[in-house]
């Protein structure tokens, strides 16, 4: 069996794979239509986000068995014609779970105690206390949208602090002893931070707009690790503006292209200015999920799966 890697990962998948009599080969710079001319060769493709895998591609593949993507969502592959074409789908959501619901945790506290505002503060020489004044997780209702593997590392996190997690997900029987398992309308009438773990399909991008939020009964907090185009950054902006949204912590944005890897080049919309002015949002480079621990779990799971499926 011959697999192309055409993204770089932690080397203990490539000895993985060798180790069960794969051939790996690499190529991490070719373009698309480079790769096409060659992928025919290959029974397997090992990738994160560097390009979609869309019909032609799949067509191309001849010989494909299988696709590893090296982290949770499969967005950037057309799932349906793979598997009509027989092609295993592998990722790897329980390598980077704990990392995601760690870091949802920490972009709250942040949230609430004003960490990164007081940071900058005290750093320019501002002493600040009353303006810093934060809140406390104990008492509150915290909501998770999406209760997979992210929703449920996330609500793992909480289980110390004495608040009460409600999760919605479209399955309607994922609620464990960690969160609550409500409907919409009773999650939007009790909640105070919403955490969004969902994957990018037709049904969840622009799931947080400005109709949604009206839904909430009263003003709450925002976190989102999950993807961008979940969230309608515009309404976002206009709901931070009146207080419908208290802040917002965003490791994923709108913006990014489907590499992940930059924001669009030359693109900063009047949305993405507020937002990074904002002193009540949190920015960071979707890096949720991207421990160094992370690095070498999602390799290993893929390895394991792939080892499960074939031999």
């Amino acid at each position: 069996m011959k697999v192309l890697h055409l993204d770089s990962n932690h080397p203990i998948l490539e000895q993985g794979l060798a180790q069960m009599g794969i051939e790996n080969h690499f190529d991490y710079k070719s373009s698309k239509e480079a790769v096409l001319k060659t992928i025919d060769q290959y029974h397997g493709i090992i990738i994160r986000s560097r390009f979609s895998i869309d019909k032609s591609f799949l067509d191309a593949a001849t010989r494909l068995k299988f696709i590893g993507r090296v982290g949770a969502g499969l967005e950037n592959i057309d799932i349906q014609y793979a598997k009509s074409k027989g092609i295993v789908l592998i990722s790897a959501p329980e390598g980077n779970r704990n990392a995601v619901g760690e870091h949802a945790l920490g972009m709250l506290l942040s949230l609430f105690n004003n960490l990164n505002k007081g940071d900058r503060e005290v750093k320019n020489g501002i002493w600040d206390r009353e303006g810093n004044r934060g809140y406390e997780i104990e008492g509150k209702t915290i909501g998770i949208i999406g209760y997979g593997n992210m929703g449920k590392a996330f609500a793992k996190t909480l289980a110390g602090f004495d608040c009460e997690v409600l999760c919605y997900d479209i399955d309607t029987s994922v609620g464990d002893h960690n969160a609550k398992q409500v409907s919409l309308a009773e999650f939007q009438s009790f909640v105070d931070v919403v955490s969004m773990h969902l994957p990018q399909d037709d049904s969840t991008i622009n799931l947080m707009n400005a109709s949604f939020i009206k839904g909430f009964s009263k003003p709450f907090w925002l976190i989102n690790t999950g993807r961008g185009k979940t969230v309608q950054t515009a309404d976002l902006v206009e709901a931070l503006k009146t207080g419908e949204i208290l802040g917002a912590g965003l490791d994923v944005l709108e913006y990014e292209k489907t590499s992940f890897e930059q924001l669009n080049p030359n693109e900063i919309p009047l949305p993405l200015q507020y937002l990074r002015k904002a002193e009540n949002v949190l920015l960071s480079p979707h890096v949720a999920g991207w421990t160094f621990e992370s690095h070498r779990k999602l390799a290993q799971t893929i390895v394991d799966k792939v080892k499960s499926t074939f031999f």
